[in-house]
């Protein structure tokens, strides 16, 4: 079972009180740009094997979105942050690089 700790609350909650939402740190596109980018950012994703960012809602606790950064292959939990950042943390990445994982 998967289980991730909230960074807004502190509280560990396994899958069933945590919604996806989908890859992290995304570029959006909005309205004026192509057709062809807004596709991309709604549709297209590469989805390879390793270390993904996602997001997550803490839908049955405080109800904030964080980001965590996991493993597909594992289910290994190398961390999780805010959602109000644009790229994942120093620690966490060296977690990630320590364990000679690699991301997508």
């Amino acid at each position: 079972m998967l289980i991730l700790t909230c960074p807004c609350c502190g509280v560990a909650a396994d899958e069933t009180e945590l919604a996806p939402g989908g890859e992290a740190h995304l570029k959006r596109f909005g309205p004026g740009s192509s057709e062809d980018a807004f596709e991309g950012y709604l549709f297209l994703r590469q989805n390879p094997r390793g270390v993904h960012f996602e997001r997550w809602r803490h839908a049955y606790g405080c109800g904030k979105w964080f980001h965590a950064a996991r493993s597909t292959t594992t289910m290994e939990v190398f961390g999780t942050y805010s959602a109000q950042v644009t790229e994942p943390p120093p620690e966490i990445t060296a977690k990630i690089a320590a364990a000679g994982k690699p991301t997508a």
